[in-house]
C-alpha cells in the first residue's frame, strides 16, 4: 500500500491545478496563513521558534511574520506551531483532524528552500492533503492529527524534491512508524485523568519535523517498514484506492472560531437565537446543547485554566460568546480566561447526547440549542457549523477571517498584501509578506 501512495505522488507531482481544485488550494493556503498570523505570538510558539533555530541550523526560509529565517525544518516546525496554536486551522471530517497546519508549512518551507514556483507548491499542497487525509481516514482507531499528518508532510515535500518512488515509500514508512503517538491525548474514554491542556495539543508541529526528517533519512538510505499500511489491525482502506478522484483538499471545512470544531455548531445555533430574540447574556438562565458523543468527550471545563482547555470547552466558549459576542473567539486572547461572569454562565450549560446526531458523526457534526431566558425557552434549528465543505465560505469571508484573526499582530496593510499575494499567486509578494515581521510581536531576544 505504501508503494501505491509513492507511485501516485510521483505521477501527480508534475500536474498543475485548475478550476475548483486550484480554488480550494488557494482558499486553504489563505486560511492557514491567517491562522498562523493569529498564533504567531503564542507563548508555546515562541518556545518552538527558539528551539527550532537553535536545533535545526541556519537558513533563508522565513519563520512567518517574525523577520527571522532558518532551515526548512526549523521554519516548517515553527510555522506549523503558529498555524495550529489558535485552533483556527482547517479540518477534514473523515480524517477527524487538521491537515493544513502540517501540509502548508512544509510545502512553503521546502518550496522556499528550492525556489520553486507558486503552482508547483500548490500541487504539492494538494498532494499532501490527499495522502494525509486518505491515511488518516483509514485508521481503525481514532488518533489525533499528529499520528497521521507526518505522511502528508512526506508526500508534500517529496513532490517538491522530486524524490524517487522507492525512497518515498521508505520515507512514508519511516514517518508512519516514528510519528507522535499521542497515546494520552487520543485515548478513548474513560480517561482518568483527562489530559491537561498544553501547547503540545495534537502534535501537529512535531509531526512536521518527523515527516521532513523521515524524507531526508530515506533519501540518505535509511529504511522503514513498507508494509505498515497493510496492517488491517490499524488501517482499512476503501476497495479500489482512487487517489485524486475526489480531491481531499476540496472536502475540508474552514473555522470561524478559535476553538475545537465540536464547539462550532453549538456556537452558531446559540448566536442565531441571541440575534433572533434579542437575548442578553444576563437574561440567560440555562443553555442546553444536544450534541454528539465526540463533543461530550472533550474536556468541557467550566473554569479552564489555560487557552487550550478553553478551546476544548463547549460550556465556556458558549458563555464567552454570549457575553462578548463572536469577536471574542476570533482571535482568542488570554483575557478570555478571566471574563467576569463567564464561569458562572458556563456552569449553567448542560450537554445532552442526541443519538441521531451521533449516528451522523463524523460525516456531519450537528447541534441543537435551547436557551432559557426571560421565563421562556428558545429552541434553535438543527445546526451544522458554518464553513463546511458542502457549504464553503466565499473568498471574501475567508479574507475577512484573516483580517480579524491576524489583526492583533499584523497591520491592516500587511494582511491586505498577504491576501492579494495569495489571490494573485504571486510567490515573490507572498515571500515578502511572510518575511515581514508583525507589528506587535514580543521581543525574542
Amino acid at each position: 500500500m505504501v508503494t501505491r501512495f509513492a507511485q501516485w505522488i510521483v505521477a501527480a507531482r508534475d500536474l498543475r491545478l485548475t478550476g475548483a481544485l486550484r480554488d480550494a488550494a488557494l482558499r486553504a493556503l489563505l486560511d492557514l496563513l491567517g491562522a498562523a498570523a493569529a498564533g504567531v505570538a503564542d507563548p508555546g510558539v515562541l518556545a518552538v521558534r527558539r528551539v527550532a533555530l537553535g536545533s535545526f541550523g541556519a537558513g533563508s526560509v522565513p519563520l512567518w511574520f517574525t523577520g527571522q529565517a532558518g532551515s526548512a525544518v526549523a521554519a516548517a516546525w515553527a510555522n506549523a506551531a503558529a498555524a495550529s496554536a489558535q485552533d483556527l486551522d482547517d479540518g477534514n471530517r473523515m480524517a477527524r483532524g487538521h491537515p493544513g497546519a502540517a501540509v502548508i508549512p512544509a510545502g512553503l518551507a521546502v518550496g522556499a528552500e528550492l525556489a520553486v514556483d507558486f503552482d508547483r507548491i500548490l500541487t504539492a499542497i494538494a498532494i499532501g492533503y490527499e495522502v494525509g487525509v486518505t491515511i488518516g481516514a483509514a485508521r481503525t482507531t481514532y488518533g489525533n492529527t499528529g499520528t497521521w499528518s507526518a505522511y502528508a508532510v512526506v508526500a508534500t515535500a517529496a513532490a517538491l524534491r522530486g524524490t524517487p518512488v522507492d525512497e518515498i515509500a521508505h520515507a512514508l514508512a519511516i514517518a508512519g512508524e516514528s510519528a507522535p503517538n499521542q497515546l494520552f491525548a487520543s485515548a478513548p474514554p474513560p480517561r482518568d485523568p483527562a489530559p491537561e491542556g498544553s501547547h503540545v495539543k495534537e502534535g501537529i508541529p512535531w509531526s512536521v519535523v518527523t515527516g521532513l526528517v523521515a524524507l531526508g533519512l530515506a533519501e540518505a538510505g535509511h529504511s522503514g517498514p513498507r508494509n505498515i499500511l497493510d496492517s488491517r489491525r490499524h488501517y482499512q482502506f476503501a476497495d479500489g484506492l482512487r487517489l485524486g478522484a475526489e480531491p481531499r483538499i476540496c472536502q475540508c471545512y474552514i473555522k470561524l472560531y478559535a476553538c475545537c470544531r465540536h464547539v462550532h455548531a453549538p456556537l452558531d445555533a446559540m448566536f442565531t437565537l441571541i440575534s433572533e430574540h434579542g437575548i442578553q447574556s444576563v437574561e440567560i438562565e440555562q443553555i442546553e446543547v444536544e450534541t454528539t458523543s465526540g463533543a461530550m468527550r472533550i474536556s468541557n471545563q467550566i473554569s479552564p485554566q489555560n487557552l487550550t482547555d478553553l478551546q476544548y470547552s463547549i460550556p465556556y466558549c458558549l458563555a464567552l460568546g454570549a457575553i462578548r459576542g463572536a469577536g471574542a473567539l476570533l482571535p482568542l486572547t488570554p483575557a478570555a480566561l478571566s471574563l467576569p461572569g463567564a464561569c458562572e454562565l458556563a456552569a449553567r450549560v448542560r450537554l445532552v447526547l442526541n443519538p441521531e446526531f451521533d449516528a451522523r458523526f463524523p460525516a456531519e457534526t450537528l447541534a441543537r440549542v435551547r436557551v432559557a431566558a426571560r421565563g421562556q425557552v428558545f429552541l434553535s434549528d438543527v445546526t451544522a457549523p458554518r464553513g463546511e465543505a458542502d457549504t464553503p465560505l466565499a473568498w471574501d469571508e475567508i479574507a475577512d477571517k484573516v483580517m480579524r484573526a491576524g489583526g492583533l499582530t499584523l497591520t491592516h496593510d500587511h494582511l491586505a498584501m498577504l491576501i492579494d499575494a495569495v489571490s494573485a499567486g504571486d510567490i515573490y509578494l507572498l515571500a515578502k509578506c511572510l518575511q515581514k515581521p508583525g507589528s506587535t510581536l514580543p521581543s525574542e531576544m
